[in-house]
């Protein structure tokens, strides 16, 4: 009986990532079909015929070079400017002691119940002021001032570890940026890395940022500009499943490398409360 319950765990697991497995195969597959393939009714998840001059044609379509350098230049610095600020503001939550610190984490918490749209006009037009509008600043700024759920991962982090060894620091002279910087920041690998995962890949395939803030074609991001294979006449569908797949690649890579220590980061944020 027992046999049979795991069997049928495994069973439902496989079947669960079999809902996600397909639409990334049915993805692959018209990327590496012809159109008239792809115009045939029914849904094939294997091309009949292999056309890897699809990519080429791709990323010819769109000046993917630049736009890529403009994804990794926002990308690498709102996620540098995400951790470093979420996880000094998390250890102020976990670690200080200030009146009022409980009621300021509940009101830093409910701005995640804030919809994008609400606050998408106030931002546009602060950034509008500051001459700010059609340059990545917007991307990449606003990461600099924390997000609330990273704060949330980190904190929780942050109160698993013994007091002790802070109290042993302080002991030995170290001041508060201290204890953060060199021995409660390096011990927060796990969750440190679940931000940075969470953070590369909001900021990496994020597509309503760039457009209301990006007006000039040479400052477009990747996921902007996948726009390029749709116009008046439809879409360029094997062309966007091929670019597609390659803006999906360094996600998928950056995943698996940090696989280990996402899981474990998530799992020992929800230890204590």
């Amino acid at each position: 009986m027992k046999t049979f319950v795991t069997g049928l765990k495994y069973l439902l697991i496989l079947a669960g990532a079999a809902l996600f497995v397909i639409p990334l195969l049915w993805m692959l597959t018209v990327s590496l079909s012809t159109p008239e393939q792809v115009a045939q009714p029914g849904i094939r998840l294997w091309p009949s015929q292999f056309k890897w001059d699809n990519y080429r044609i791709a990323l010819t379509l769109m000046p993917f070079g630049k736009y890529a350098m403009n994804t990794l230049i926002v990308t690498f610095l709102a996620v540098l400017g995400g951790a470093l600020s979420s996880s000094l503001v998390a250890f102020g939550f976990a670690r200080l002691r200030a009146p009022g610190k409980d009621a300021l984490f509940v009101l830093m918490l409910s701005t995640m119940m804030l919809p994008a749209m609400v606050t998408s006009i106030p931002l546009f037009i602060i950034f509008k002021n500051l001459g700010w509008y059609d340059t990545l600043l917007p991307l990449i700024i606003p990461s600099w001032f924390g997000n609330a759920f990273y704060i949330f991962l980190m904190r929780q982090f942050f109160l698993t570890m013994p007091v002790e060894m802070e109290e042993a620091a302080e002991i030995d002279g170290c001041g508060k940026f201290r204890i953060f910087w060199q021995i409660m920041l390096p011990l927060s690998k796990p969750a440190l890395i679940s931000v940075v995962v969470f953070s590369f890949v909001a900021h990496w395939n994020d597509f309503l940022t760039p457009l209301i803030y990006l007006n000039s074609v040479d400052k477009r991001t990747l996921a902007l500009g996948l726009a390029t294979f749709a116009d008046v006449w439809g879409v360029d569908i094997v062309s966007l499943m091929a670019a597609s797949t390659v803006v999906l690649l360094p996600v998928l890579v950056i995943f698996f490398l940090a696989q280990k220590y996402f899981v474990q980061g998530i799992v020992m944020t929800g230890i204590k409360g």
